[in-house]
């Protein structure tokens, strides 16, 4: 636990919580670097078979810390955001699944920290905002239009349109909407399915997934294949099929 985040580890499951509820959770200085400190622990956590990032309070991330900003020099603003993308880079390269859970508000860096995770589960009340450009500043830029596409992520841009929890599953950005009542329930589900999982075969998919889509389909087929042979010589792999029973690949 830090002045900015609380982390709970148990039974092969991590829940990153952000933890400034009286700011709503905004993301400062503090924040950043509470973030990467604990992300680069849990990749190093081999016990550790999934992330669930979470907020205290009814806001998930109301964005950056725009009164912390106020007092800084250029230098200090710029240091300050190469530490937010530390931080959002660490998440995407979390070797375990990483999903983000979104009960509220997510804004500006609140939205890069829940599309850097695998996944996100939200509730009804959740909601989705980058109004960096009309607050005179630049963000969220890059990661949100390869999710949305470019035409959706620059009408939020430029005219600070809000997506609701619905209309981001149908963006494709959120990937489950569940009720408030049924949120516990389907984390549980989530989290029993994926530490049943053999650990290496998933990180190896998770990395051949996220390698694949920055190469042409000749190269993506081939970051596959040499994922198959490392998954082969690990010779474990027959009891992971034995385990799950069924079907076919």
């Amino acid at each position: 636990m830090t002045s900015t985040l609380l982390l709970d580890t148990r039974d092969g499951v991590a829940t990153l919580t952000l933890n400034r509820p009286e700011a709503r959770n905004a993301l400062n200085n503090a924040m950043c670097g509470d973030l990467l400190a604990a992300l680069m622990s849990l990749a190093a956590d081999e016990s550790v078979r999934l992330v669930f990032i979470r907020a205290n309070g009814p806001v998930f991330c109301a964005g950056a810390d725009l009164k912390e900003r106020q007092g800084m020099d250029d230098d200090a603003v710029r240091a300050r955001r190469i530490r937010a993308f530390a931080a959002y880079h660490a998440i995407e390269s979390l070797p375990m699944p990483a999903v983000a859970v979104v009960e509220g508000p997510a804004v500006g860096s609140g939205c890069e920290i829940a599309a850097a995770c695998d996944f996100i589960i939200a509730t009804e009340r959740a909601s989705f905002r980058t109004p960096e450009a009309l607050w005179g500043t630049v963000g969220a830029t890059q990661r949100l239009p390869r999710i949305l596409g470019k035409r959706l992520a620059k009408d939020m841009m430029f005219t600070g349109r809000t997506l609701s929890a619905a209309e981001a599953v149908e963006a494709e950005l959120v990937s489950r909407l569940v009720g408030a009542e049924a949120l516990d329930a389907t984390l549980a589900e989530i989290a029993a399915t994926i530490v049943k999982a053999p650990p290496a075969a998933l990180r190896l998919a998770k990395a051949t997934v996220d390698r694949g889509l920055e190469l042409d389909p000749k190269g993506a087929l081939a970051t596959e294949i040499l994922a198959i042979e490392e998954n082969l010589a690990r010779n474990n792999w027959r009891a992971g099929i034995g385990a799950f029973g069924g079907g076919a690949a």
